[in-house]
């Protein structure tokens, strides 16, 4: 699914009008109804409305949605916020419409016109839009903050008053909407950590916008659905062997933290490697012979740590080396050495991102178009602080393309950074997974896909969604509270079927 800025959207509603065509005033009405419809369906029919409007085709919007409301017997108010001059083309011909109905119009020039909000009423703002290019002021944020302020639950059209679209709104005064009715496609503001509280649930309403429009457009950044998935993925051969599929070596574990490498493990070969070979300390021979019977196992000569790696890395499809192998100092001098004999894309998780951290000459070292899985803070130790969610996106592509590698940076809409500039949101996943163990899961994944002969660019991409889609599946089985990060390698079966159902 496409992801564009405010002003790709109003050019897409430009194209759809002239190549459609379809009038301005109709586009609105498609709009409006699309939000009608989407209320009807979700149970507010019979509500009481209090729909907050601005004099810009925002505010179009809401009086059409008024209108509508008014016609299927909800008991609707509108209140007008006054700015001094007159509304757009389409906002006026949509006030004269209202007029027409029993609809009470009140307009507010001052605080003074401020009316209790009942405790019952739904507020619908549509107040200013995704046109918005400077923080609210004066009477618009009173207005904004008396909303707040009545706890009720408030439904925004196309985006939270205050909300920018393509920059940081923190520390603006913003609406705090339950649900966010928007058009057509994301904006990047729903994909940012920092906003939530602001977008609540966001719902993407269909409203007909022509899709050859999107054939001229350019786009930094899309949102992984299924159709790009099952675009990557590779049906296995009727006729093929274990061979057919990779020979993938994971690196993880260490006293005390031999789950990570158990996890990792499990998912490597749940996600379809051919064979898969572990390098743990003495400590976990034991441990992954008993649970993962599938995977061979050689130990280094330590019986805690990483210290040395006798084989030849070249020998394998890909490597994967992180999680839970800690950060003591003979590990580093281990990583060095390895790093330094991989000649093939990597997947680098956990303690491994955490040791290039500290050691930046490692960089060298990566293999080009290598996959590097940090969160937020091991993001900000290898790259430093990041004012707000938008510079953090920002950074991750400059940093992917200047090291020529892919960055996931793991969160609610997980982002991957390619190294030629483009930028993907994953789509799937929950915050059930939000807990330990879900990235070295992670990192089997990928490592399996990478040993199977996906290039690094897909492995990256289908990999992310695979986790978040097992996540999903694993939290509907077992809620978001109660799910482990073993049962998102339970799930990855399911996951995997759910691929291959896409037309």
């Amino acid at each position: 699914m496409e992801i564009l800025s405010a002003e790709q959207i109003r050019a897409w509603d430009e194209y759809t009008m002239q190549h459609e065509p379809i009038t301005s005033i109709d586009l609105m009405e498609r709009a409006a109804a699309s939000c009608h419809s989407w209320l009807e369906n979700n149970g507010y029919t019979g509500r009481t409305f209090s729909i907050y409007c601005g004099k810009g085709n925002n505010g179009g919007d809401g009086l059409a949605l008024a209108r509508m409301l008014s016609e299927t017997d909800c008991s609707v108010t509108v209140h007008i916020l006054e700015f001094g001059f007159r509304g757009t083309d389409d906002f006026q011909i949509n006030l004269a419409r209202l007029h027409q109905t029993s609809v009470e119009v009140r307009f507010i020039q001052g605080m003074d016109n401020f009316q209790p909000v009942a405790p019952d009423d739904v507020l619908i703002d549509a107040l200013l839009g995704s046109g918005l290019n400077r923080r609210l002021e004066g009477i618009a944020a009173e207005l904004v903050d008396h909303l707040n302020a009545s706890g009720n639950e408030i439904i925004a059209v196309d985006i939270p008053s205050g909300l920018f679209v393509s920059r940081s709104s923190r520390g603006n005064t913003v609406i705090r909407a339950t649900h966010t009715l928007s058009f057509q496609c994301y904006k990047p503001a729903f994909l940012m950590p920092e906003n939530a509280v602001s977008a609540g649930s966001v719902h993407i309403l269909d409203i007909g916008l022509h899709p050859a429009y999107l054939q001229q457009v350019s786009r930094e950044a899309e949102l992984l659905d299924p159709g790009i998935i099952r675009a990557i993925y590779k049906p296995r051969p009727p006729f093929a062997n274990k061979g057919n599929f990779g020979h993938a070596l994971l690196v993880a574990g260490s006293w005390g933290k031999m789950g990570a490498a158990v996890l990792g493990a499990r998912a490597c070969l749940r996600s379809g490697a051919g064979l898969l070979s572990c390098h743990v300390p003495g400590c976990g021979y034991s441990i992954l012979q008993t649970a993962i019977p599938e995977a061979m196992v050689f130990v280094d000569a330590d019986e805690r740590i990483h210290t040395a790696f006798e084989g030849d890395p070249s020998a394998y499809s890909t490597v994967g080396v992180g999680p839970g192998i800690g950060t003591e100092g003979r590990t580093v001098e281990f990583l060095r050495e390895l790093l330094g004999r991989c000649s093939k894309p990597m997947v680098l998780d956990a303690d491994a991102l955490n040791i290039i951290a500290s050691s930046a000459d490692l960089w060298e070292r990566v293999p080009p178009y290598s996959i590097l899985t940090p969160h937020p803070k091991e993001f900000e130790r290898l790259f430093g602080p990041s004012a707000d969610d938008y510079a953090r996106v920002d950074m991750a592509r400059e940093q992917a393309r200047e090291h020529q590698c892919i960055i996931v940076l793991k969160g609610h809409y997980t982002y991957i950074a390619m190294p030629g500039g483009k930028g993907y949101f994953n789509s799937t996943g929950n915050p059930g997974m939000a807990k330990g163990g879900s990235g070295d899961v992670l990192t089997g994944i990928l490592t399996a896909l990478l040993a199977q002969g996906y290039s690094p660019g897909e492995a990256a991409l289908m990999g992310i969604y695979l986790h978040g889609l097992a996540g999903d599946l694993a939290a509907s089985d077992w809620s978001q509270e109660s799910m482990l990060a073993s049962d998102l390698v339970d799930h990855l079966g399911s996951a995997f079927e759910q691929i291959q159902k896409v037309g």
